[in-house]
């Protein structure tokens, strides 16, 4: 029987939490620095940036999961859905990365640097989110804003024959439940719905914490994924 794929969620490229306070002003300054070094870094090797980038962006749903885990825990308090939805983003970005591994193969010094940054980023998030989660949930929405706008940009290079249209790898067909004829293109659709939730989800819980009223704007639908991860063998 043939398999379709599940359709793919509308995606805002264009939308950004406005800058307001000191707070946010923190927070996107340090995204754009992250920007800039991943564009004089990686220039149109969109592959390769991803492989990098992912690993950094699985970190902050990891680290606000355990520090949310551990203030329940302290102040015997519900999480409201806050630690299933950050380990859900970590698992998420983590599947991001291991679709990447098999379309740029990372060389031996893109591994090292992927240590090296990993290491870096998750200190120093870790610092952050104890000193302002909110602050913290606010660098994570303003770096997918920009995830979301390298993909489009990936899309346009594909769609531009500038970079090849490859079959998708087995492991993202099993976890967007793409049909066997997939592409790189359908991977990228999906990936940046990813992010353009994790984007919105992460701005309403750094609103959430700094008091503010929550955005009219709904969040970005999620895509389907597999309820278990595991490639078939």
């Amino acid at each position: 029987m043939e398999m379709t794929a599940p359709a793919v969620p509308e995606v805002d490229p264009r939308h950004h939490h406005k800058v307001s306070g000191i707070s946010d002003g923190i927070a996107f300054g340090f995204t754009k620095v992250l920007r800039f070094c991943a564009d004089t870094f990686f220039a149109r090797r969109y592959g390769h940036r991803a492989i990098v980038l992912e690993t950094v962006a699985a970190v902050p749903g990891m680290v606000g999961a355990t520090l949310t885990h551990l203030r329940c825990l302290r102040r015997m308090s519900d999480d409201e859905g806050w630690i299933r939805t950050l380990l859900e983003e970590a698992e998420n970005e983590r599947m991001h990365l291991m679709t990447f591994i098999h379309i740029a193969k990372p060389t031996l010094f893109e591994r090292l640097v992927i240590l090296g940054v990993q290491w870096v980023f998750y200190l120093a998030f870790f610092a952050l989110y104890l000193v302002s989660a909110r602050t913290a949930h606010r660098v994570v929405g303003y770096f997918e804003e920009e995830a979301v706008i390298s993909y489009t940009h990936y899309l346009r290079d594909l769609d531009g024959g500038n970079s090849p249209n490859v079959p998708a790898p087995a492991i993202a067909r099993h976890y967007w439940k793409l049909p066997e004829d997939a592409l790189l293109r359908d991977v990228i659709l999906v990936v940046r719905a990813d992010e353009a939730h994790h984007r919105d989800v992460n701005h309403a819980f750094a609103n959430q914490l700094g008091g503010l009223a929550a955005p009219e704007r709904p969040v970005s639908p999620y895509p389907e994924h597999a309820v278990d991860i595991r490639q078939p063998v």
